[in-house]
């Protein structure tokens, strides 16, 4: 039972006042410097003789719970209706109008009354517990006895970019801290040899809808932002100091940054990208003795390389990032975050066979060697492991073989944490189109996440302007239907 929040008992000794026209200019041009290696909390301090950010985590966290949360994200919205969701009823009336009994909802491209488009997925009951899955996805079909499945899911974002910012801070405008940033506020990190928080694409040359915001902290002070690692062969460039420096004059070097930094920093105490950079110096300092281990994958066997399509050219991308991000949990990294199919690439407003077809074939192996791998090493039970995007499509058709955006009821799935897995909650109409059952919101989603995670989303608070800040928006109730 969540303990409401008592407002005598502040977990944030700090208040940050309002910035004048000048700061605020300055602070929005220079914010996102600092993404860069921007992790380090150490003893709880982002400055070593600043005020304490996280002085009693005690008081929101449970001794029981994940220690790291894996959140495969599929940009663009994949389509329910062709992965988790079968529907038969769309296709008894494919090429007929929506039924006049279904409410009318609002959409991007507005063609409510476009003919309902057929899904010509073959659906296959997999595991003991008989989910149903398409043969779009028959590797993660293997781990359905893993996976809690939730057919319900529903967001506020009509587009891409609130839409996946609101999958990512809980709200479809900017300016809130990422569903990472709270679990690293709130957490603490396990290894302070390396950040915290990373996030890592599948196509560098893409831009993620909204852009850093997505892994940015928003009022929370800027060492919680994500670090951004590369998905190629080299995730950290420039990780190796030049020929000829070594660690004692690399060190005297960032020593002399650091009291230039913080003289710099002392004039402007409110300004928390400052502390960060600080911070990224040190963080980078000793991640040239541990990072470099951390993300070689050499070392890997080829059975182990194979499991996640490493000797396939489509899957060996996003393979590489899968299992870059087992190698991560084992060392204690909090929160991962992947983004699959980045720019937006399962937004098949048209073309949905082909779109899909090849989006499921590049993802579903790498995730299901992410999986078994995972459970076979002892780890799935304390990672959180979660799929999906910032909506679902929808049963009627656009321009002729793809569909609209559908945030009304759409899917997404977890896996590990302890969950009992082989299970399917809520449900859509006979359609798919709204979610009828165990309505879950996105609020609800990350309060359910952050409980996964052994945090209480009603007491994890961050004191903002005075006014005590949650990461549901004070709106999300944990889905006790997942959780068991």
């Amino acid at each position: 039972m969540s303990i409401p929040f008592d407002p005598n008992r502040s977990p944030i000794p700090h208040r940050v006042d309002a910035p004048t026209r000048r700061e605020m200019l300055l602070r929005g041009g220079a914010g996102f410097g600092a993404l860069g290696l921007s992790y380090l909390l150490g003893n709880g301090s982002a400055r070593a003789d600043g005020p304490e950010l996280v002085p009693d985590p005690e008081a929101w966290t449970r001794p029981e719970g994940a220690k790291s949360i894996i959140f495969l994200f599929m940009e663009g919205g994949p389509s329910q209706l062709d992965t988790f969701d079968p529907k038969p009823e769309v296709n008894r009336l494919a090429g007929q109008p929506l039924p006049s009994s279904i409410k009318r909802v609002i959409l991007p491209m507005g063609e409510m009354e476009s003919p309902l488009l057929e899904s010509r997925r073959k659906w296959t009951r997999r595991g003991e517990c008989g989910m149903w899955v398409s043969d779009w996805l028959p590797h993660i079909g293997e781990c359905a006895d893993d996976l809690v499945v939730v057919r319900s899911c529903i967001s506020d974002g009509l587009n891409h970019v609130n839409g996946v910012c609101q999958m990512n801070t809980g709200s479809i405008r900017g300016g809130r801290p990422s569903l990472g940033s709270w679990v690293t506020y709130g957490l603490g990190t396990e290894n302070e040899n390396l950040p915290a928080y990373v996030v890592l694409q599948d196509n560098e040359r893409a831009t993620v809808a909204g852009g850093p915001r997505n892994w940015g902290t928003g009022f929370m002070p800027a060492v919680y932002q994500g670090t951004k690692l590369s998905g190629g062969e080299e995730p950290i460039p420039d990780l190796h100091a030049p020929e000829g420096v070594d660690d004692a004059r690399q060190r005297r070097k960032l020593d002399l940054l650091s009291r230039l930094n913080r003289r710099h920093a002392e004039a402007r105490p409110d300004q928390s990208e400052l502390d960060a950079r600080i911070a990224s110096y040190e963080l980078a300092f000793r991640m040239q003795a541990e990072a470099p281990e951390a993300v070689d994958l050499s070392a890997e066997t080829e059975e182990t390389r194979r499991l996640y399509g490493l000797d396939r050219e489509e899957t060996a991308t996003f393979g590489r990032n899968c299992l870059l991000a087992r190698r991560l949990v084992e060392r204690g990294v909090r929160f991962i975050q992947l983004y699959h199919g980045a720019g937006s690439k399962w937004d098949a407003h048209s073309g949905i066979e082909k779109n899909h077809e090849e989006n499921c074939r590049s993802m579903d192996l790498p995730i299901a060697g992410l999986l078994k791998d995972l459970k076979r090493r002892g780890l799935l039970d304390q990672t959180l492991v979660v799929w999906g995007g910032e909506f679902g499509r929808t049963p009627m058709s656009e321009k002729g073989d793809g569909r609209d955006h559908n945030p009304y009821g759409f899917t997404m799935w977890m896996a590990g944490a302890g969950l009992q897995g082989g299970r399917v909650i809520g449900q859509t109409d006979e359609f798919g189109l709204h979610a009828i059952e165990d309505r879950t919101h996105v609020h609800d989603l990350h309060a359910t996440f952050l409980h996964l995670m052994g945090l209480d989303p009603d007491r994890l608070v961050f004191l903002h302007k005075g006014r005590p800040e949650r990461a549901t928006l004070n709106e999300g109730e944990v889905a006790r239907r997942v959780v068991g």
